[in-house]
């Protein structure tokens, strides 16, 4: 189970606009969401069904400290989309607790992946991204995509069966 939840996590995780309100675009703007919030809707509303269906489910969603959580700096679209994630799934976890459904979402601050040091490498300053990246982190590192991973597997658990419409904040104290 955890290659499955980290490798769809990389998947989603590779999307981040950069930029103010003033900066994106309304096809910026609607990539955005489609790929954070539009496909969330979809997957939990085809699987809702068999869910009540057997009184039973659970579902993680992929919000971000970049959110509600958080503001930061050139992520407008980004933290909007994440913001509604994490409305989306307090609202599905209120709609079916009593019909045996727990919804949560987790919330990484940054994490070292490939997309990460591709956008870095994008950078005028490569050198100078990365050490702006590095300076927010107050652990003195990045976390990975494995303890995300692990996250994930926890609230998948049997161990987490009564946590339910909460938002799960792994970011190494970013939004302290």
């Amino acid at each position: 189970m955890f290659s499955i939840v980290f490798r769809v996590w990389q998947l989603v995780y590779r999307f981040v606009h950069h930029g103010t309100i003033l900066d994106c675009e309304e096809a910026d703007w609607d990539f955005t969401m489609n790929v954070n919030v539009r496909s969330m809707y979809l997957m939990c509303k085809a699987f809702l069904p068999k869910m009540l269906e057997k009184k039973s489910g659970n579902i993680i969603n992929m919000a971000s400290v970049a959110s509600s959580i958080k503001g930061v700096v050139n992520r407008c679209v980004y933290s909007t989309s994440k913001a509604a994630v994490i409305g989306l799934t307090k609202s599905i976890a209120a709609d079916y607790i009593e019909k045996g459904i727990r919804c949560n979402c987790v919330c990484p601050g940054t994490v070292d992946t490939p997309s990460l040091r591709a956008r870095i490498q994008a950078q005028p300053d490569p050198e100078q991204a990365y050490k702006d990246f590095m300076a927010r982190q107050k652990t003195g590192r990045m976390c990975t995509a494995e303890e995300v991973a692990h996250l994930c597997v926890y609230l998948a658990s049997d161990e987490s069966a009564y946590v339910t419409g909460t938002e799960h904040i792994i970011d190494g104290g970013w939004r302290l």
